[in-house]
């Protein structure tokens, strides 16, 4: 009975220390997740500021985890080099070391009082960003109140007989050690949690110095895993990050293993408290691995990149749509806003396809519209479910107005499809397999509504990210040139059948259908300029003249 509410005691204790640690990281990525992005974008211009921003990114989250998916994306979507990334990461390890060594200092009896700043931190502010901050607090006092746990929990263990023998067994077999402390590591997702652990167990006298160094080296393996698992659904990019992390671990891991005893007897010769020696070969070893790894970044990127080769073929899935982003509306609003750029751009290469089959009486320029339509479908739905998750909460009316609007574009980006793919391929496909030929002035006529409307929709990929009022008003204009231009080359058109012009006669249905669904595009393209002419209050409700 006594050995179990040690257990529970024990376990309880990390479960508290992990859930410290969530609250931490999601009260930080609440309160300030925006501008940490955005450092760890931009802090990569060298390495050592890759490196400090590696391990300030970590101090501030409690996690090398969140740090090296947050890398990894940024990879994926080409806003870091694969060699700054392996430098960043190690910075990342070096910060959750740091992070141990200073929870360490035994400042557990501030823990009440952090708590209680940060429950009136949450409880006081209005803003999302001092909620999370409060959060945040909440966390860090929640881990030091683990750790004096900890302590309580592990000191009946020196008088366990039983676990006085299975340690002596480990203490023979540092390599299984090892190999324990990682699956603790992988399963918890948490290297600072075993360190802690191990801390605990070693403050007590129960663990061997030799067995704590191997402890804290499957510790370190152990929490380069968790992020290998993640991404394993990515683009090979960010596989690329993630698994070099684990190589550089796994060889400092390596090398280190045989000479636990020697580094344990150099360590216990040195002037630094006993108790606090888990902490110190964490801090140790992370920093001796940086220095040494630190040189090799390029050649380990390049390793990474023949080990994880690019995937054939282009990718038809989203890119930008960070899950990690969901709790930074704006963050997530600019990755859909990218999401569907590329889904305009997508539609550009399927009228210029389609224009260039008309011209050219090419059917195998059709080839592959049917497979951009469906990527076309793909990203949209994504695109939607995306920001559906965002929710009401925490938006504003600002970002609630631009989610609407992303929405909207990405839907009207999807008729377009629908209309290329189901309306124009298959009347041009018509043209060209049945020979048909238009007269010289009708197939001028729409080849240069085929060009008019790839610069329409150029003119709107602008307007959607700009919002600029005067591109819009212009699309509107040109929007009742393309009604104009429709109209009368309809006319002209019903004017050559008059006259008997045997290629009119052929093509009328085929004309009359390409003109109507050209309009109907040029239509959807024109939508993106309302929101932001209703907004300026340049937009009437009606086309309608009033009466009288």
């Amino acid at each position: 009975m006594q050995s179990t509410i040690v257990m529970v005691n024990l376990f309880g204790a990390v479960a508290l220390l992990l859930f410290g640690l969530s609250l931490v990281k999601d009260g930080v990525t609440r309160a300030f997740g925006s501008r940490l992005r955005a450092g760890l974008a931009r802090g990569t211009s060298g390495s050592v500021r890759a490196f400090a921003t590696g391990l300030v990114a970590t101090l501030a989250l409690q996690s090398s985890t969140a740090t090296a998916l947050m890398t990894a994306s940024f990879v994926e979507k080409e806003l870091i080099r694969s060699q700054m990334a392996q430098i960043v990461l190690l910075g990342a390890n070096v910060g959750t070391a740091v992070t141990a060594w200073i929870v360490a200092l035994g400042i557990g009896w501030l823990s009440p009082l952090i708590i209680l700043a940060g429950v009136a931190t949450h409880r006081l502010g209005r803003s999302s960003a001092r909620q999370g901050a409060g959060s945040a607090l909440v966390g860090i006092g929640l881990m030091l109140l683990s750790l004096d746990l900890l302590g309580t929990a592990t000191e009946p263990m020196r008088e366990s007989e039983a676990l006085a023998a299975f340690l002596g067994m480990l203490d023979n077999a540092w390599p299984v050690a090892m190999i324990m402390s990682a699956g603790l590591a992988f399963a918890s997702s948490s290297s600072l949690a075993i360190v802690m652990l191990v801390l605990s167990l070693s403050s007590a006298g129960v663990l061997s110095a030799g067995l704590t160094v191997a402890l804290v080296l499957g510790a370190n393996l152990g929490g380069a895993i968790p992020p290998v698992i993640t991404t394993f659904g990515s683009a090979p990019a960010a596989r690329r990050v993630t698994l070099g992390n684990l190589v550089v671990r796994g060889i400092g891991c390596m090398i280190a293993l045989p000479a636990v005893g020697l580094s344990a007897d150099v360590l216990q010769s040195l002037p630094l408290p006993r108790q606090n020696l888990p902490v110190d070969v964490h801090l140790l070893f992370n920093l001796v691995v940086a220095i040494v790894a630190w040189p090799f970044a390029g050649a380990l990127a390049r390793m990474m990149s023949r080990f994880i080769p690019d995937e054939e073929g282009a990718e038809t899935g989203p890119r930008y749509l960070d899950e990690a982003a969901l709790d930074t509306p704006v963050m997530a609003l600019s990755g859909a806003t990218r999401e569907v750029l590329r889904v305009g751009d997508v539609i550009e290469a399927m009228l210029a396809r389609a224009s260039s089959a008309f011209g050219k009486n090419d059917l195998s320029e059709l080839s592959d519209i049917g497979k951009m339509e469906r990527q076309v479908d793909l990203l949209q739905q994504e695109v939607k479910i995306f920001l559906s998750r965002l929710g009401r909460d925490g938006l504003n009316e600002e970002d609630g107005r631009r989610s609407i609007v992303i929405i909207d574009y990405a839907i009207n980006l999807e008729h377009m499809g629908d209309i290329i793919e189901k309306g124009l391929c298959e009347q041009i496909a018509k043209k060209v397999s049945g020979g048909l030929r238009f007269s010289e002035e009708g197939y001028q006529e729409l080849k240069s509504l085929f060009g008019l409307t790839i610069d329409n929709l150029r003119i709107a990929q602008t307007i959607f990210v700009t919002r600029n009022a005067d591109l819009a008003r212009h699309l509107i204009e040109v929007k009742v040139d393309v009604r104009h231009m429709e109209k009368r080359s309809a006319e002209r058109h019903l004017e050559r059948l008059r006259d008997g012009l045997l290629e009119s006669l052929q093509t009328s249905s085929l004309h009359l259908d390409m003109l109507r669904d050209l309009k109907r595009i040029n239509a959807h393209i024109a939508s993106v300029a309302y929101p932001i002419l209703e907004e300026s209050g340049l937009l009437t409700e009606s086309r309608l003249r009033p009466p009288g």
